[in-house]
């Protein structure tokens, strides 16, 4: 199994507002960096769907290091939230829908492909490879401004 490494960002400008993500896949000495913009979205929204993006691109079953910043990404498979979320009927633990539902049901597919070990990064500090996912994220912001 292919051991690849996988960084993540998600950013908003403004919360709901203008949304990008960004992502960096490696692979032994290869680097493939993706990122996209969604014009109305949520922090949340963009965190995940870096990371189903960059999942999206593997080929075949892979053991992966997916680091990310974000808390809710994070925790929602650190700390089993998509578990009993998924045990009990897409509701949270105060009986109301779960936001996102159809990003964490994609996540969850990658799961049952792929052997992910999530990681949670300090974001905007010291971590390169976390930098340039946010820059990719903000980046594809301003490259959409107006549009």
């Amino acid at each position: 199994m292919k051991k690849i490494s996988i960084y993540t960002d998600g950013a908003c400008s403004g919360n709901p507002g203008p949304g990008g993500w960004g992502a960096l896949l490696m692979y032994k000495e290869a680097k493939k960096e993706i990122s996209g913009f969604e014009p109305n979205t949520t922090n949340n929204r963009m965190e995940l769907t870096a990371a189903i993006k960059a999942l999206d691109l593997l080929k075949e079953p892979c053991e992966i290091d997916l680091y990310t910043d974000s808390a809710y990404l994070y925790k929602g498979f650190s700390e089993g939230w998509v578990y009993n979320w998924l045990r009990n009927g897409w509701v949270t633990s105060t009986k109301k829908p779960v936001e996102n539902r159809e990003l964490w049901e994609a996540l969850l597919k990658h799961t049952k492909v792929h052997k992910i070990k999530w990681i949670k990064v300090k974001g905007h500090s010291d971590n390169q490879y976390n930098n340039r996912c946010d820059q990719l994220a903000t980046g594809a912001i301003k490259a959409n401004k107006g549009t």
